[in-house]
């Protein structure tokens, strides 16, 4: 089959739903009654918002960073004759691949099926997503006049995102659409070392020598980066997350001076649409402080940090997300289970705490140990258990 045919007429009739009716059939939770279920029937009373906005919830949400991706067996085959990049530009195609790990996990929230470089792609950045490799830029942006050649991210570059958010928020009903967007700093970090890079050599370089160029890029994609997740939120997505997966290579005093301020600016500038904001990045243990102070409601943890030093480490105000080591889900359920409880016992003195990995699902994971985890972390914290 060729690649539309990949989508089978049942999938697509339901991405193409209309407005009011909600096709989604979602896995039963260990805990989750249909009381609750009536009670949260709108996505800003749905226990992850809640979690999110420090508010009491009946149990801990779960949602997993990269659940819709290649551990799954219908995502490969969707993705079989389909590049990454056109997957992100085809509406139907999104909502398929958002909507396949629901059908398999009771996790609290969607989050959509995209790529930090989308809008990259749509300001005409010649970026590719290479198997194997990641994003790879033809014409890396290191002097003043590359620059120039980003321009603005305007609504109508990316018309297949907000179609393909309306289209599941019609579906979804209660159940939260997370959208998201790549951080400044790792989209710069992708544009000037012209793809995924070990040491991010040339990106440092350009932030410690050329205060111009660093200036003049990163306000440029400080602005595409809002625009690409107001469009989200204006168009129903529940809550965002900042996925500034690269900038743990930075040292604090780098990240106070040459990063903080543009993040910062995101986040200020998403403040009147009433979403809960999400900050994360790898290896972050050190800058966790600077990160809450950028202003998201919530700031991600990865595995490297226990979450109750995390808490130490985040000023208060702040509810926290994470961090099971998603290579722990390789090894036998005693162990995984194990470890999820000590992270929520670690947790439980968080203003808020929604559970999740340390970073994405690895493509070897088996789903049924996603399913799992994810009615071990209802089960656990129910407050009638």
């Amino acid at each position: 089959m060729r690649d539309a045919e990949k989508l089978t007429s049942q999938h697509l009739s339901d991405a193409r739903e209309p407005a009011g009716t909600t096709c989604l059939q979602r896995p039963a939770s260990g805990r989750r009654s249909e009381q609750e279920d009536a009670v949260t029937a709108h996505p800003a009373n749905s226990a992850f918002v809640r979690a999110c906005r420090r508010e009491p919830v009946a149990y801990t949400p779960v949602w997993f960073m990269r659940q819709a991706g290649r551990s799954l067996p219908e995502y490969r085959e969707v993705r079989a004759d389909i590049p990454m990049l056109e997957a992100c530009m085809r509406p139907d195609v999104v909502a398929e691949i958002t909507l396949q790990p629901l059908r398999r996990y009771a996790v609290d929230a969607a989050i959509l099926f995209s790529d930090i470089v989308v809008p990259l792609r749509a300001v005409g950045v010649d970026v590719d997503i290479q198997p194997g490799l990641g994003p790879v830029v033809t014409e890396p942006i290191r002097a003043p006049r590359d620059v120039k050649r980003i321009r603005p991210l305007e609504p109508d570059d990316v018309p297949y995102i907000t179609e393909a958010v309306g289209q599941l928020v019609n579906q979804l009903g209660p159940v939260p659409l997370i959208g998201f967007a790549g951080g400044p700093f790792t989209l710069a970090s992708y544009l000037i070392d012209g793809g995924p890079s070990k040491n991010h050599e040339f990106t440092k370089a350009v932030m410690y020598g050329e205060p111009g160029v660093w200036l003049a890029l990163l306000d440029r994609l400080t602005d595409i980066t809002i625009m690409f997740l107001r469009l989200q939120v204006m168009a129903g997505a529940s809550a965002v997350q900042l996925f500034d997966s690269w900038v743990g290579t930075v040292s604090a005093e780098d990240y106070r001076r040459s990063v903080l301020p543009y993040s910062a600016r995101v986040f200020a500038e998403l403040a009147d649409l009433g979403v809960p904001r999400i900050h994360f990045g790898v290896g972050t243990g050190e800058l966790l402080g600077l990160m809450g102070e950028a202003g998201a409601d919530v700031v991600g943890v990865d595995w490297r940090v226990p979450l109750d030093e995390a808490i130490r480490r985040v000023d208060a105000g702040k509810a926290l997300q994470g961090n099971l080591d998603p290579a722990a889900l390789l090894a036998p359920w005693p162990v995984v289970a194990e470890r999820a409880r000590d992270i929520l016992a670690r947790g439980r003195t968080a203003e808020g705490h929604v559970f999740n990995l340390g970073h994405g699902v690895l493509p070897t994971t088996d789903p049924d140990m996603l399913a799992r985890l994810t009615d071990l972390v209802h089960e656990e914290t129910s407050v009638e258990g």
